[in-house]
């Protein structure tokens, strides 16, 4: 089911052009950044905590027509996303795990992983498009392309713990990642305030579901899922390149 939404969604930027409206022929470039919170969805299931991260990069936006109240658009962006997963290492009283009685020396795991993200986004925003404010919702596919990795950890092999951690989920933290293209869905709403001869600024809440392992997922394999779940908080600030000439547009 999510694989058929995925290949919808990949046409829906293509489908604004069919429909019969107010024609625009409005460009904009900008720069996006924004904070990320991250997790993986292991099967067997790995007890985590969000990740944080930063994300950002370049917004290039083409405004084609509006259709009744809803102005519809294509947006595309390159990214750079820091992502990946924090662990969340418990006894059985759902306390941290620790070496000695020392309470800072609790046992963490924190994988990090650099991604150029790509989404194609097709976007519908209602209000005002030159001066003043609009709200937008935007949904599409993207696609990761795997930079590097670290890991930042206390843990050691061997090493008598206080308390044993009740997950024994454990092959992850030795397995760099195998999969180095993601590729998944994205959708956010946000708001955008226009100002003549100065720009947009917009702010978006967005959320990416990935369809694509970050472990191969045969029998074979240690995990049968292993796939990014991402929320996105951003801000971006785009300036018109072309602008469609109608005395109309408000």
């Amino acid at each position: 089911m999510m694989r058929r939404l995925l290949i919808l969604f990949t046409f829906l930027p293509l489908l604004s052009f069919a429909q019969v409206g107010e024609y625009r022929t409005d460009f904009a470039v900008g720069v996006n950044g924004g904070y990320m919170l991250s997790n993986v969805g292991f099967q067997p299931s790995v007890p985590q905590k969000m990740l944080g991260g930063f994300t950002g990069g370049i917004t290039l936006r083409y405004t084609c027509e509006k259709y009744f109240k809803s102005i519809c658009a294509i947006v595309a962006e390159v990214n750079i996303a820091q992502t990946g997963w924090k662990e969340k290492i418990l006894d059985s009283k759902n306390e941290p795990v620790y070496y000695t009685d020392d309470a800072s020396d609790a046992l963490r795991y924190e994988r990090h992983a650099t991604y150029l993200q790509i989404p194609l986004l097709a976007r519908m925003g209602w209000g005002r498009e030159r001066r003043g404010v609009q709200g937008f919702i935007q949904v599409g596919p993207q696609i990761g392309i795997y930079m590097n990795e670290s890991t930042t950890t206390n843990i050691v092999a061997g090493k008598a713990t206080v308390t044993p951690r009740t997950s024994n989920i454990v092959a992850q933290e030795l397995m760099p990642i195998e999969k180095k293209f993601d590729y998944g869905i994205t959708g956010g709403a946000g708001v955008e305030f226009s100002i003549p001869n100065a720009g947009h600024i917009l702010l978006e809440g967005r959320y990416y579901y990935g369809l694509g392992n970050i472990y191969g997922n045969t029998k074979s394999d240690y995990f049968g899922k292993s796939n990014y779940g991402q929320i996105v908080i951003k801000m971006s600030y785009l300036f018109d390149i072309v602008k469609t000439k109608n005395d109309k547009i408000k």
